[in-house]
């Protein structure tokens, strides 16, 4: 909106929403005397706390910006997503996973994720490898998150791209550095409640703006029929039947949308570094329960309405442009569909509020992740690294100082990739990294989590297995990666190896199956399995 910029509701909203945001990350930075302040918040968050944080950190521009156009393009079959979301993402995580995790690194003393893999293990390999996987991939998520963010302001203000994501990084990065988790966790609540009130109001509008549910929907279910051959045609090729169907059995829209969307995305939740942590903040299970309404209601309005409206936003592109949403976007960018439709068909107020529900989404989770790569660079790794340089039998105490470097260098690697990646590419780097993590983690981490006799050697096998399964299908097989990559095409003279359907079957299909097979033989055939200690320990 052009008169955005001038506008004296959007600098005050603006002001009093970057005060607020500040204040807490001040008052985390006061009470983060201590390592285990900046990465674990002292391990006494109130469950409230812990639930809107939880759900902030999971829900951000990428599934509000990325998956509300991704929506848009594949219709509300992403619903299924929000059912996973919370039947996995939330009771499934806090109820099977939150309270064993929760205990075990109280008791191994665990401090980050690799810590603790490793200590329960009593590996350094387990450690130092998942630490070196989350830095590989977690700064192409994070970078996902700042364009997200990034974008809406560009659009709604009328900016430069690059002065946005300079803005953003540099805002949010300064109060994650210094405040660490505890200030991480203060923010997440304050935007996670923005982000309820702002998704609310949006569904609303929409509705509004269409002439109300049942005409909207009624009204989209025709729409196909409407359309031109010319513009229908190429869709139905790919297995399209409407926006309010899924796609037909099979096809590539079938495929794409459960394999990479709804099951990478569904499934990899309960494996994600940034929200293991949250679980090993509570102070004891009760915490954590109480946390659960409040996470699960977080994360059914905001992605409930993100996959109602990006479908509905067809219709109204459709009645002003006579175009799809997709259609009308510069160079087909998915991202764009939801920003667009904000700032062309909401009231100006409401193109301030949800620009700060963005703000509030992109920030509150990358601040998690941030917040994620910068102990793994700090704690798992450099004191590791320097106990290999100066000879010492020894690992140094846990530093502020490595911490908050840490973040800061993964900042600016993640804005490094921010500047490079393409468009449309919210959506591929969240199921991405979140495939990535299901693959290479959770085999091992539920192993680690429930069984009474481990085995570091089927950990490890299940560990470089997924992982080696994951980046050999991204990129020889899986198109959308392998053409970009061009590793096939310069080693085999195409850009995948395997035809259709394979080119669109998500690498965690093949991944996490293989993971899981492996870590399954090795512990059988391990005679060597421990009985699990939770002693404190530290990797070797």
């Amino acid at each position: 909106m052009a008169g955005l910029m001038g506008s004296a509701v959007f600098w005050a909203f603006t002001v009093v929403y970057m005060a607020v945001v500040l204040f807490l990350g001040y008052l985390g930075y006061k009470r983060t005397k201590a390592s285990e302040d900046f990465m674990l918040a002292g391990r006494k968050i109130h469950p409230w706390v812990i639930g809107i944080s939880y759900g902030a950190t999971f829900i951000s521009t990428s599934a509000i910006v990325g998956f509300g156009g991704t929506a848009a393009v594949y219709g509300t079959g992403l619903i299924w997503l929000a059912f996973l979301n919370i039947a996995v993402g939330v009771l499934l995580a806090f109820i099977v996973f939150g309270k064993p995790t929760r205990a075990l690194g109280e008791k191994l003393r665990a401090a980050t994720f690799p810590d603790l893999l490793g200590k329960r293990f009593n590996s350094s390999f387990m450690q130092y490898s998942a630490a070196i996987l989350i830095l590989l991939i977690m700064p192409m998520y994070a970078a996902a998150v700042m364009i997200g963010g990034s974008r809406f302001m560009e659009a709604a203000l009328g900016i430069d791209y690059t002065l946005a994501l300079t803005v953003f990084v540099i805002f949010t990065s300064a109060y994650v550095i210094f405040g660490g988790l505890k200030a991480v966790m203060y923010t997440d609540a304050m935007q996670g409640v923005i982000m309820v009130m702002g998704m609310a109001i949006l569904l609303l509008l929409t509705f509004s703006l269409l002439g109300g549910p049942t005409q909207a929907f009624n009204d989209l279910a025709a729409l196909p029929s409407e359309m031109p051959s010319e513009m229908i045609d190429g869709l139905v090729s790919k297995g399209f039947t409407g926006w309010l169907s899924m796609p037909e059995v099979g096809s590539e829209f079938w495929l794409v949308l459960i394999t990479t969307i709804i099951m990478g995305v569904g499934l990899g939740v309960l494996a994600q570094p940034q929200l293991v942590v949250r679980f090993m903040t509570a102070d004891d299970n009760k915490a954590l329960n109480r946390a659960i309404p409040l996470g699960g209601l977080f994360i059914l309005i905001t992605t409930g309405v993100a996959y109602t409206v990006g479908p509905l936003t067809n219709l109204y592109f459709w009645n002003t442009q006579g175009k799809t949403a997709l259609a009308a976007m510069p160079n087909a960018n998915s991202d764009l569909i939801i920003p667009t439709f904000i700032n062309e068909a909401m009231p100006e107020l409401f193109v301030v509020v949800f620009m700060l529900v963005l703000l509030s989404a992109a920030m509150s989770t990358l601040s998690a992740i941030l917040h994620t790569m910068g102990t793994t660079a700090g704690f798992d790794l450099w004191r590791h690294f320097q106990r290999w340089r100066t000879g010492s039998k020894k690992l140094s105490p846990p530093s502020l100082r490595a911490n908050r470097v840490g973040t800061l260098f993964m900042l600016i690697v993640s804005f490094g990739f921010a500047l490079l990646m393409d468009e449309s590419i919210i959506m591929r780097a969240t199921a991405m990294f979140m495939g990535l993590c299901a693959a290479a983690f959770m085999p091992a981490f539920v192993h680690a989590l429930f069984s009474k006799r481990i085995s570091t050697k089927a950990a490890k096998a299940s560990l470089v297995v997924g992982a080696l399964a994951w980046f050999g299908w991204t990129a020889f097989v899986h198109i959308k990666e392998s053409s970009v990559l061009g590793i096939s095409q310069f080693l085999f003279g195409r850009p995948a190896l395997l035809g259709m359907p394979w080119q669109v079957v998500d690498p965690l299909i093949i991944a996490l199956p293989l993971s899981i097979l492996a870590l399954v033989v090795v512990w059988y055939a391990d005679g060597e399995c421990r009985l699990a200690k939770t002693k404190d320990a530290e990797p070797a």
